[in-house]
């Protein structure tokens, strides 16, 4: 029995374990589909007991569902789509007031909630486009504009 101790020994010394990949502490948004209460409550029960979860927060006038803790996005957004079988995605809003073009054509929504537009790559308004040709003339930021302001 001494000979099969000191072979285990060798055998537990020669696989190498790697320490696990740390999640870093984050929040999460989603935007979930629901209509009552037995919605929320589906939602809600489907990410409780979810592993690195320190809170959760579920909005259902908003259809917002906000998640912190060590967890992955990608994750949290399978686990409401599989659990609850729910059109689930990532929240697709910013607040309007750190949009550079609140009411282009790609960033207003009609359905989003108040104070929000979608949420799109800032991009820089194309200079061949009329209306922002005609709106950068009376720009105090310009320092060609008109000079009858």
């Amino acid at each position: 029995m001494g000979a099969m101790a000191v072979i285990e020994s060798l055998m537990e010394a020669a696989t190498i374990r790697r320490p696990k990949k740390l999640k870093q502490f984050q929040t999460v948004e989603l935007r979930v589909r629901m209509d009552c209460e037995g919605c929320e409550r589906k939602v809600r029960k489907s990410l409780e007991n979810m592993k690195g979860l320190r809170s959760l927060e579920v909005d259902r006038k908003q259809l917002k569902v906000t998640v912190t803790g060590y967890v992955e996005a990608n994750k949290v957004l399978k686990r409401v789509r599989r659990r609850t079988g729910k059109k689930a995605e990532m929240w697709p809003y910013k607040p309007y007031n750190l949009v550079y073009y609140p009411y282009a054509a790609q960033v207003y929504d009609k359905k989003a909630p108040a104070g929000y537009v979608r949420n799109v790559d800032p991009t820089f308004p194309n200079p061949e486009r009329t209306d922002e040709r005609y709106t950068s003339v009376f720009s105090d930021d310009n320092p060609n504009a008109c000079s009858i302001m």
